[in-house]
């Protein structure tokens, strides 16, 4: 008898949402997680500092100072006490600052319910320590699940329920394995999902993370070379050598390769590449215009999270010993002192390589000479 070799379809499972989501950090992607789990159904407590800019979210369903054309669901609850945001949280999504999560971990410490999950938004790595936001986390709230919610998401856009996805990752315990719908990662996933926004679950935290952080320096070349005047061909090699970067970077860390080249790696690195709606690559084409620091943004002190990123990104990859020749040229753009011009020119005459990894030469560039004055030349 021949054996039938078709597979049967993948029975669906469902899962459970968490009772109640607090969302730390009140700004345009927080406001918008929030208005996304409480349209999944969730109970939704908003913590931010600003009792003003909270105040119209509770008596008029908006956020007037970050997204103040987005009508948001009712029964979102807005809040400063920070005690009453995580009282009776099932999970809890962490949407400050990279630089921020320390201090407000901190401070949530006291009231976050043992074994309650933490999922990180924030991109980055701690500058001092070289810690995954994840890992500084732990550090602070103790041993829990963490996890990890990115991807190419601009928050207006998810807000205003325009079809987008996202992946929730956390690491899967030998349990998880066994009943996957109860995983921390599937619940978070169906807390935030929506008609509009689907979330994508994956076990691996270390290759989101990676993703994030990286993207957000790349976007920065991106950006400094269309503002220099550059194109389609241009923008393109740097996001896909850049995207080299990142596997590199998240394989060394023990993240897979295979996760950066889904919707927190390639996803949200195409995305940022590619619009000035991103703080990174708007401060990039800025500065490639000949704008300098203090000027850009009008001169409002804007927190772009790839700035801060360029130091630490490359200071983690020197500790593991990996290249990263796009990112090492933004750090040296903004924090070294380096000319714009000369230090793109620099990186397009470097030697010629393999394009994978495996495939281990070198050669002298032919025109190096003159990609460095003429390329700098071009792009001044």
């Amino acid at each position: 008898m021949t054996r039938n070799k078709t597979q049967p379809a993948q029975l669906t499972m469902r899962a459970k949402p968490y009772e109640k989501v607090a969302v730390l950090g009140a700004g345009s992607w927080g406001t918008a997680l929030a208005a996304l789990a409480r349209r999944a159904g969730c109970r939704v407590a908003l913590w931010g500092r600003d009792a003003e800019a909270l105040a119209p979210i509770a008596t008029r369903q908006r956020n007037l100072r970050h997204l103040p054309d987005v009508p948001l669901p009712a029964g979102i609850e807005p809040t400063t006490d920070i005690a009453e945001a995580l009282d009776g949280a099932s999970a809890v999504l962490l949407v400050v600052p990279s630089r921020a999560v320390r201090g407000v971990c901190a401070a949530a410490a006291p009231h976050i319910g043992a074994d309650v999950p933490v999922a990180l938004c924030a991109k980055g790595v701690e500058p001092e320590s070289g810690l995954m936001m994840t890992q500084v986390a732990e550090e602070e709230l103790g041993p829990r699940p963490y996890g990890v919610l990115s991807g190419p998401t601009f928050a207006r856009e998810a807000a205003l329920g325009h079809p987008t996805a996202a992946t929730v990752a956390f690491p899967f315990t030998h349990v998880d394995r066994l009943n996957p719908a109860a995983s921390p990662a599937a619940r978070l996933a169906v807390s935030v999902s929506t008609e509009s926004f689907r979330a994508y679950i994956s076990d691996d935290p270390v290759g989101v993370e990676i993703g994030g952080a990286v993207k957000n320096v790349i976007a920065i070349a991106c950006g400094m070379m269309t503002g220099a005047g550059f194109a389609e061909n241009t923008r393109a090699a740097l996001i896909t050598r850049g995207l080299d970067e990142m596997k590199a970077l998240a394989e060394a860390l023990g993240g897979r390769r295979e996760t950066v080249t889904g919707l927190a790696g390639i996803g949200d690195l195409s995305l940022s590449c590619s619009s000035p709606t991103s703080r990174n690559m708007s401060l990039g084409m800025q500065l490639g215009q000949g704008l300098a620091r203090n000027a850009c943004f009008d001169g409002r002190p804007v927190v772009v999270e790839g700035e801060g990123n360029a130091l630490s990104v490359t200071d983690l990859a020197h500790r593991v010993r990996v290249p990263m020749p796009i990112c090492e040229t933004v750090r040296a753009i903004l924090h070294e002192g380096a000319d714009l011009g000369t230090a793109f020119a620099r990186l397009w005459a470097s030697p010629i390589e393999g394009e994978p990894r495996s495939l281990a030469i070198l050669l002298d560039h032919p025109a190096d000479a003159d990609a460095v004055t003429g390329l700098a030349r071009r792009i001044a």
